[in-house]
């Protein structure tokens, strides 16, 4: 009777955290590139270097620091692996422009892991060969992140092609998207290497793919990999992802780039607004909320925030002196941030520069809440997500910080990974996925 007893009470706690571990993360930073979760009770305080409150952890082979995706109970993650077993990051705050010249044999595979367990569902090789570019050091060959709608995951591999595959590993087919060969506009020997992530809306995938010429934006069919549109860019390389924005007459593709932050018609890729002055390098993904499409690029000289309003068109640009217009919500072209994308969560737009300078606005007015480190100091690369009145900010150093959301500051925890983190987490109701640059790690209370 109390075997009985005891083995109801494990299915119960089971299936108990089973339901608190629902929710799909299907694209980089989650629906609609948000960065926001739906979890009730996310995970406060852990430490993976002990063991406390991480509910598994799996080795992924190679070099990536694309983020983790999460549909039903799979979580699906992609990599790049050297025959060089010395290739790494180079972690911390500095400006080089030297790319790492890594003319090894990779392998580039897509792995499904099963969310529950950490057990590898399966694996499969998109492609072997010598890379067609270098990379950044912070960066990899494996830096864009995949995405789902739940029936065919996409991942895309900059020069080395566009792979899709059914959930259940079978590959459906592959599309060779020509040399992307992004890197410093300044220097063409600088390449950087791919990091734009696919979306997917309706039956298509969308790609934004800036490069040293002829940078386009294009969909192709979900089903076969077929060309639906493609428009053609005077755009020099940017890495950031696009971020698809429902508005009243139609669907837009917001895309953020050095020349000019611009809108797309999302069914047939006609341009409809552009926008500048924007930063000489940009990386971060636009967000929408409130009725504005939220864009920030962090590289100077020009450093700006632009709260776009939904369904605008034509030539946004803001006249000399003025901060908002018909079109424009609010602006600022100080403040900016380089490499982690800004998020919206309640009232408020939060911001998080390289240095971890967290600073908060009001998200309709611009008006500055706060601004405070975050930690004492390092370089921060993935994004900031949220879910349950909290902010999860992650270090290149391996420390995930949960700050309570709201006007004023208050740091809730400090949690080490024991690895550099470069990748954004996922969260998957309230168990958060975290990706650091050795392993995958599921972390909940």
């Amino acid at each position: 009777m109390k075997r009985a007893s005891a083995l109801s009470l494990a299915a119960m706690v089971l299936i108990a955290a089973c339901r608190a571990w629902a929710g799909d993360w299907p694209q980089f930073r989650g629906p609609s590139a948000s960065g926001l979760g739906d979890g009730a009770k996310p995970p406060v305080k852990w430490d993976a270097t002990k063991g406390i409150n991480i509910v598994w952890s799996v080795e992924i082979p190679g070099l990536a620091d694309s983020s983790p995706i999460v549909w039903g109970d799979q979580v699906f993650v992609t990599t790049a692996i050297s025959s060089d077993p010395k290739q790494t990051f180079r972690t911390g705050l500095y400006g080089d422009t030297d790319p790492v010249n890594d003319s090894s044999s990779h392998q580039w595979k897509v792995f499904a892991i099963d969310k529950k367990t950490g057990k590898i569902l399966w694996q499969q090789t998109a492609h072997e060969g010598i890379p067609k570019t270098k990379r950044h050091p912070k960066s990899s060959q494996a830096s864009p992140s995949p995405v789902t709608d739940g029936k065919v995951v996409v991942a895309y591999f900059g020069s080395e092609g566009l792979y899709a595959y059914s959930i259940g590993g079978k590959l459906l087919w592959k599309k060779d998207l020509g040399l992307q060969n992004a890197g410093w506009f300044f220097d063409p020997d600088s390449e950087w290497g791919a990091a734009s992530s696919p979306v997917i809306y309706k039956n298509m995938v969308i790609l934004q793919c800036d490069r040293q010429k002829d940078s386009f934006v294009a969909a192709y069919d979900l089903k076969d990999g077929s060309e639906l549109w493609r428009t053609a860019r005077a755009e020099i390389p940017s890495w950031g992802t696009p971020t698809i924005v429902p508005g009243k007459d139609h669907t837009e593709v917001a895309t953020n780039a050095p020349k000019a932050i611009r809108g797309y018609d999302a069914d047939t890729g006609k341009q409809l607004w552009t926008l500048g002055p924007n930063s000489e390098v940009v990386c971060t993904t636009p967000v929408s909320s409130e009725g504005l499409i939220f864009v920030t690029a962090g590289y100077p000289p020009v450093q700006p925030i632009y709260a776009i309003k939904i369904g605008s068109s034509g030539d946004l640009t803001l006249k000399d002196g003025k901060e908002s217009s018909d079109a424009i919500a609010w602006s600022k072209q100080r403040g900016g941030v380089y490499l982690p994308s800004p998020i919206v969560y309640g009232e408020h737009l939060y911001t998080v520069s390289n240095n971890g300078i967290l600073t908060a606005y009001e998200a309709k007015t611009g008006v500055r809440v706060y601004q405070q480190r975050v930690g004492e100091g390092g370089s921060f690369v993935a994004s900031p997500v949220s879910a349950a009145g909290k902010l999860y900010i992650t270090s290149e150093d391996g420390d995930v910080f949960v700050v309570k959301a709201g006007t004023q500051y208050e740091l809730l925890s400090k949690n080490p990974m024991g690895e550099p983190v470069l990748a954004t987490p996922a969260l998957a109701g309230d168990l958060l996925i975290i990706r650091g640059s050795k392993h995958l790690f599921a972390v909940a209370e």
